[in-house]
């Protein structure tokens, strides 16, 4: 059997294939012969109760100045294909949640969504990481701005950032005594209308935000510690942070090994966990990525590890 794969994923021609995870399973997906489908969320839609996409035949090669080829248009079932990977990037909005209840009919009907649409739907990423307050720093999540300040008041320092928010976006560093720490709040929360999360200050944070990768409940053995630049507070890459390789520490395996039953029960093949010294942030979901970062670094194929493991489960 040679399995067919379709991946749900912003537009590839936008990508930077240097960084790009998804990019890096679909290499690996078609060294294996697998053949490969792309789409779009506006190309997915619903007849009778079957979930049907428009996609296109998809070849890839890991050249800068030319990654991918498109072949003709075809229509049919999302369930004739043996595995999707649903790939899109945050916003979690309608349109994605509307992506998720399209792939709950193919997921029923036998086809391996990676990851399992209810999961991606019943756990925002960084209320997951609340399941486990074992693991997590003080946190709070309201839209009541007196308790945010009282929690800011409590704390003396503290993280404030949305809950659907990806890549470091309006994230802010607070103190007490800060004279727009209430501006800050009111726009956050929309005036008291929209939960945020508030969330210890973690100075660790000036070694890095380590990210973890889990693939079926195991971790990868090295993380990357993604460090802010001079004088910031976002690890993130797309918000200048830089990354660098770390080998994972007694600590973090704990939290994996603490993590990993949630995982495997939902149905989350393909996570990322994100780390600051000993405390869980956030537990990543709907496109996890640093896996070309971590393959550029150290003998591993990340993406190889993956397609096996789903191999194994589309067999099964």
């Amino acid at each position: 059997m040679v399995p067919a794969l379709l991946v749900i994923m912003d537009p590839i021609a936008q990508i930077k294939i240097h960084k790009d995870s998804t990019f890096a399973m679909l290499l690996e997906a078609q060294a294996r012969g697998w053949t490969l489908h792309y789409a779009e969320q506006r190309n997915l839609s619903q007849r009778n109760g079957r979930t049907l996409v428009q996609s296109r035949p998809l070849r890839v090669k890991d050249d800068a100045t030319g990654w991918f080829e498109l072949e003709t248009t075809e229509g049919g079932p999302v369930d004739r294909f043996h595995v999707v990977l649903m790939r899109k990037d945050p916003p979690f909005d309608l349109d994605y949640i509307t992506t998720t209840w399209l792939l709950d009919q193919p997921a029923a009907n036998g086809t391996l969504i990676v990851n399992h649409p209810q999961a991606l739907r019943n756990h925002n990423e960084k209320l997951a990481a609340t399941r486990f307050p074992q693991l997590c720093p003080p946190v709070l999540v309201a839209s009541d701005m007196a308790a945010l300040e009282r929690f800011v008041d409590e704390q003396g320092d503290v993280i404030l950032k949305p809950l659907d928010g990806m890549g470091g976006t309006s994230i802010f560093r607070v103190h007490p005594d800060d004279p727009n720490h209430r501006v800050i709040l009111e726009t956050l929360t929309h005036y008291g209308r929209r939960q945020i999360m508030a969330q210890r200050f973690i100075p660790e944070i000036r070694d890095g935000d380590k990210r973890i990768l889990v693939i079926d409940g195991e971790a990868v053995p090295w993380g990357l510690a993604r460090i802010p630049t001079k004088g910031g507070i976002r690890g993130n890459l797309a918000a200048g942070g830089r990354g660098v390789g770390v080998a994972l520490n007694d600590r973090d395996r704990e939290i994996v090994a603490t993590i990993a039953p949630f995982l495997c029960e939902a149905g989350i093949l393909f996570a990322g966990l994100d780390v600051i010294g000993d405390y869980l942030t956030e537990i990543n979901i709907t496109s996890p990525t640093c896996i070309r970062e971590l393959e550029a670094i150290y003998p591993l194929n990340i993406a190889g590890t993956l397609m096996d493991r789903i191999e194994q489960t589309i067999a099964a």
